[in-house]
């Protein structure tokens, strides 16, 4: 498959277009961001441990039926994806109450939640990614009804995969981030999950200790940030005992059976 030209760089990936239309290489890159960008650094091995923990848990899904964006891994930065036209919405889901949602409703930090939360964000990073109702989405027709429900239904499958992948490896999955995007077969439109699912758009706990292993420890100062990448690989089964990411010998990614009810 040959790279062709950059499509789009965000904040922690790069798009390129192949000489497939339907096809695209997306890149991980080290960068770090916070807080709208306001923030930022490189974390050198970072990008690797995103695509590898991304790859694990994308190609799960699809066993699952999930339907997604991933082909296959190209190597230790990059994978081939379906090139999707993204829905400018972030979905995120929330299993205990922290971050942005405490501050806005005053509730305590680590409440668990009778029940999954869904927000909705508008992806406009010059605005802030700003929070938004459903009734916002169908006034600016950013996607259908029948889009979101789609959205929704698939949202709550992932949260429920996740979080018993997690919880089987000591991890708590209290929040995470999705997007979604829409492919084309003829006329028929189809839309899927896209972008990637990383300790950069999940936040982590310990189960027991409840320490986190996600980007929080870069928006809070808090150090060792690839070790808990790491750690969360190496729970997941991805990655030997090692703390050097530039010697680690990536094994091939497993699947997590299920057990039918």
């Amino acid at each position: 498959m040959k790279k062709g030209k950059k499509l789009y760089e965000g904040k922690a990936k790069i798009i390129y277009a192949t000489n497939d239309k339907n096809l695209a290489i997306q890149y991980f890159k080290d960068d770090a961001t916070a807080f709208n960008n306001q923030k930022k650094t490189t974390i050198e091995g970072k990008g690797v441990l995103n695509n590898r923990i991304s790859e694990h848990i994308l190609l799960n899904l699809g066993q699952v039926g999930i339907k997604n964006h991933l082909i296959k891994r190209l190597n230790m930065r990059e994978q081939l994806i379906k090139l999707v036209e993204i829905i400018p919405i972030e979905v995120i889901v929330r299993n205990i109450a922290t971050g942005s949602l405490t501050k806005r409703l005053g509730v305590t930090d680590g409440t668990i939640l009778d029940k999954p939360l869904i927000e909705f964000c508008y992806k406009k990073d010059e605005l802030g990614d700003p929070l938004i109702a459903k009734e916002h989405i169908f006034a600016f027709n950013w996607a259908s009804e029948a889009e979101i429900k789609s959205i929704e239904e698939m949202t709550f499958r992932v949260n429920d995969f996740m979080s018993g992948m997690f919880r089987g490896i000591g991890i708590k999955l209290v929040d995470f981030k999705l997007e979604f995007g829409r492919i084309w077969d003829g006329d028929k439109k189809e839309v899927i999950l896209a972008d990637e699912i990383s300790p950069d758009t999940c936040r982590l706990w310990d189960i027991k200790s409840e320490r986190k292993l996600d980007k929080d420890r870069f928006r809070k100062d808090l150090g060792n940030i690839i070790q808990a990448y790491q750690e969360v690989a190496r729970r997941l089964g991805i990655v030997p005992e090692t703390t050097n990411v530039s010697e680690v010998n990536f094994k091939k990614p497993t699947s997590i059976s299920i057990k039918k009810k």
